[in-house]
């Protein structure tokens, strides 16, 4: 029995998104939720839990499509039937993408 991990609410999210580890190339991937902390995403290809990066997807909130870059830390990686679901941590928010995010969650 694993034990949830995240910190603080999260919301459903399912969008495209491209994530962008350090030293290496751009990755698609798709989310699946986001918080004020950290996201999960589904990926073709593993990544090193610890890595460090980028991701960037949209957000819609106020009535428009927002895009949303924020530096990431993988904290999981584990494979399913999807791809490898990943999770990542959110380092040190902007504050408009944390105000983003805020919008969105409500």
């Amino acid at each position: 029995m694993s034990v949830e991990q995240r910190q603080g609410a999260r919301k459903i999210l399912r969008a495209k998104a491209m994530l962008v580890m350090d030293g290496a190339g751009p990755v698609a991937a798709r989310t699946l939720d986001v918080g004020p902390g950290g996201m999960s995403a589904v990926i073709a290809e593993p990544v090193p839990t610890g890595k460090q990066g980028k991701v960037l997807f949209e957000l819609f909130y106020d009535g428009s499509a927002h895009i949303i870059e924020a530096r990431v830390s993988v904290s999981h990686c584990i494979f399913s039937s999807a791809g490898f679901k990943v999770g990542l941590t959110f380092l040190q928010l902007e504050m408009a993408v944390s105000s983003a995010i805020s919008k969105f969650m409500r």
